[in-house]
């Protein structure tokens, strides 16, 4: 929980004189960020690994690799011209790969 340094602080008179319904308002407010997760809903998005995805079909559109692109020759992703960070014997190299 984050704490406001800046804030002025509460005497010990201040604090015991909190009354039973704020204090009560403030436990409510601390258990309304709980999110109710049905196990079983929850259970059906999961894949596990080795799962047979044979009659899967994917609908993702492939463009081919455009004229102001190149391929990485460490991780293998295009990037846009602008993400080039150095050629080596003809290979390129991103800026990621080169950090």
């Amino acid at each position: 929980m984050a704490t406001d340094y800046d804030a002025p602080r509460k005497t010990d008179d201040e604090i015991s004189e909190d009354s039973i319904e704020e204090l009560k308002n403030r436990r409510i407010d601390k258990s309304s960020g709980i999110v109710d997760v049905d196990e079983s809903e929850l259970a059906e998005s999961l894949e596990l690994p080795g799962a047979d995805l044979s009659n899967e079909e994917l609908a993702v559109r492939v463009l081919p690799r455009q004229a102001d692109e190149f391929t990485c020759s460490r991780c293998f992703l295009v990037h846009h011209r602008s993400q080039l960070a150095k050629e080596e014997r003809g290979q390129f190299i991103c800026r990621d790969c080169a950090a």
